[in-house]
């Protein structure tokens, strides 16, 4: 399969995906806004994405996916399906445990990770029984998350892609039919995420069983691939909470300043994890699929040059749309999120956080780039001591952004720590030769900029005054969004191809 079109089946069903999640998020801000109930939420969906992301994406995928690639180049498909068995059999035990601790330690685990809320115990109590309801979704959205390390490793791509999407019907489903006829409307969507987990794991479980790898009950520590997995994923679960940590504690920050500083961040990130999501997460499974391919067939030709089209498209692409977030701000927070009780000073508060979050977007998915190279080498220990440098240098920024910025100092740490991440590993990449940049990469990046700079122009006359957006309602302020956006694509996309920018360019075929 052609790693564009891979890129194109991903970023297709994200996109879905991220439209129905600002949909599910423009009904959230107009039911609950920066509200006591939202506040609470957050943390308490919160909390499950982190473990989620720590032990399934995170440090299983990190572990698992290169050793199963090595299984599925190497031995037999009757060696390989024994692995998945082993493996998930002895992850579903893991992951009852921490969901069972989630459910019965959640007021501890409310307290450590939101100190804040100790202060009002009406908004703490809600918190933990939320907590208690969406505990059950690390359980399933981490199985679901072993499915897609297989299905995207036989490049079947869009089915993983595709799980969120029914993530996001359930929210809206829910706010939609439910919420409107419930005392406490809240509960209805903490129950939401529960649902969801159980639907998205059930979708992906028939294409499994077509490919011959639908995992059965059958436990074993004895097996090497099994060890083998559990070896990587100490270091990567160590590595994968670092950058966990500093999420946790900037939240635990975010609870002792203003009033809707949790909600102003998260309503921000929210904006932000759609180029995050559309092309970071994309090439982040590509490239770990294919790199750890190239790398069992000891290719190192084909490795750095998978990885120089990584970094191509992401800083292609990322570029202008973190020019876009930074510049265009109060317009999308404005046409997405205003109304109900999310008002124009949230506006204002979270466009600061989206400010911040969009300097360092291109550190974000660049490492998210560069690190599945280590990851493809199964050496997880590199990007483990580098993300330990990252987290102090995270938090000394914090220390010296927040008197000044507040809630959009902790965005801007974030962000500009990752930008120290990404070069730490790219430095290490050419240093350990993993990866020789291709030729032309000057004339690249000055077409890049040339393009950013009409897109900025563009972008900037085009908007008009910040004030207006925020008076204004309705139709006229989408279809001014719209053709906004629409302008800064085609004027971007047209100045590279009249630089000589063409589609085939920048066509790879996968590792199979």
């Amino acid at each position: 399969m052609s790693l564009l079109r891979a890129l194109a089946s991903i970023s297709s069903m994200t996109l879905l995906s991220r439209i129905l999640g600002f949909i599910r998020d423009m009904l959230m801000a107009r039911l609950f806004g920066a509200s006591m109930a939202n506040e609470a939420f957050v943390i308490a969906f919160r909390l499950p994405n982190l473990l989620r992301r720590m032990f399934a994406e995170g440090a299983f995928s990190q572990a698992f996916v290169p050793i199963f690639s090595e299984y599925k180049a190497r031995k037999g498909h009757a060696e390989t399906q024994l692995l998945v068995d082993h493996v998930t059999t002895l992850l579903a035990i893991i992951l009852f445990c921490v969901t069972l601790l989630g459910v019965l330690a959640a007021p501890i685990l409310v307290y450590l990770t939101a100190p804040g809320f100790s202060a009002s115990p009406q908004k703490f109590d809600l918190t933990v029984q939320l907590l208690r309801i969406t505990s059950p979704y690390i359980f399933f959205i981490s199985l679901v998350a072993v499915a897609a390390g297989i299905l995207n490793t036989y490049n079947k791509f869009w089915v993983p892609a595709f799980a969120p999407v029914l993530l996001n019907l359930c929210f809206i489903a829910s706010m939609l039919w439910i919420v409107p006829h419930v005392d406490k409307p809240i509960f209805a969507i903490a129950w939401a995420v529960f649902v969801a987990g159980i639907i998205q794991l059930a979708f992906q479980l028939p294409f499994l069983k077509k490919i011959g790898m639908l995992p059965r009950w059958r436990f074993s520590l004895k097996d090497e691939g099994v060890r083998r997995v559990l070896k990587q994923m100490g270091p990567a679960v160590f590595g994968v909470s670092i950058s966990q940590i500093s999420l946790v504690i900037n939240t635990i920050i975010a609870t002792f300043l203003a009033d809707g500083s949790v909600s102003w961040l998260f309503y921000a990130d929210r904006l932000m994890e759609m180029p995050a999501g559309l092309l970071g997460v994309a090439i982040s499974t590509i490239l770990l699929a294919s790199l750890s391919r190239y790398h069992a067939d000891k290719n190192t030709a084909e490795y750095s040059r998978t990885l120089d089209w990584g970094m191509r498209m992401t800083i292609m692409l990322t570029l202008p749309a973190a020019l876009s977030l930074g510049l265009i701000a109060v317009p999308l927070l404005a046409t997405f999120f205003q109304g109900g009780i999310f008002g124009a000073h949230d506006v204002m508060m979270t466009r600061n956080a989206l400010v911040g979050y969009s300097v360092g977007l291109i550190g974000m998915l660049l490492v998210k780039v560069l690190a599945p190279a280590f990851y493809a080498k199964q050496d997880i220990r590199t990007p483990v001591k580098i993300g330990i440098f990252t987290l102090l240098a995270t938090q000394l920024m914090n220390l010296l952004f927040i008197p000044f910025f507040q809630h959009a100092g902790l965005a801007l740490a974030i962000g500009l720590g990752s930008c120290f991440n990404s070069g730490i590993l790219y430095y290490l990449l050419r240093k350990r030769g993993s990866y020789h940049p291709e030729p032309g990469w000057g004339k690249f990046m000055l077409k890049v900029t040339l393009a950013l700079a009409a897109l900025g122009m563009t972008l900037w006359f085009g908007m008009g005054s910040e004030q207006h957006w925020i008076a204004t309602h309705g139709w006229p302020r989408v279809w001014h969004l719209s053709w906004l956006v629409a302008a800064g694509v085609l004027i971007y996309f047209t100045v590279l191809g009249l630089l000589g920018f063409r589609l085939r360019d920048f066509s790879r075929r996968s590792a199979n």
